[in-house]
């Protein structure tokens, strides 16, 4: 049963200069396995604005509560490929609420733009 649907886009130029312009943003939204790829080269700015995109994306899906602590999402990326949430603190704690039991989430960035669509599924 879907639990809740969240889609969202970002603007990778803006996302960009925001990141720019405030260097600890990167800090308070994403932990250090996003930031940073296996080969200890920095994730690509448009790999991060699809990521933050599927954060924003995930809250929707969990209804936009308030309280969500953005790192409490991690978008990981499995050795297909294929990206995947992993949740714990106050994002757990709300999907438990739900009765969220699996998560689905799909990724793109082209033209400019970042998004991402995030399916909860109990």
């Amino acid at each position: 049963m879907i639990i809740g649907v969240g889609i969202d886009v970002a603007e990778i130029d803006r996302f960009a200069a925001s990141m720019a312009r405030t260097p600890s943003l990167a800090d308070r939204l994403f932990i250090d396995r996003e930031l940073w790829l296996p080969s200890g080269e920095r994730r690509g700015i448009a790999s991060l604005a699809a990521r933050f995109a599927a954060k924003e994306a995930l809250a929707k899906a969990l209804g936009a509560p308030g309280g969500l602590r953005w790192t409490d999402a991690e978008v990981c990326t499995a050795d297909s490929g294929q990206p995947y949430l992993r949740v714990r603190g106050t994002v757990a704690e709300r999907a438990a609420e739900l009765g969220v039991r699996a998560w689905h989430v799909s990724l793109s960035h082209d033209a400019g733009v970042a998004s991402a669509v995030v399916v909860a599924e109990g």
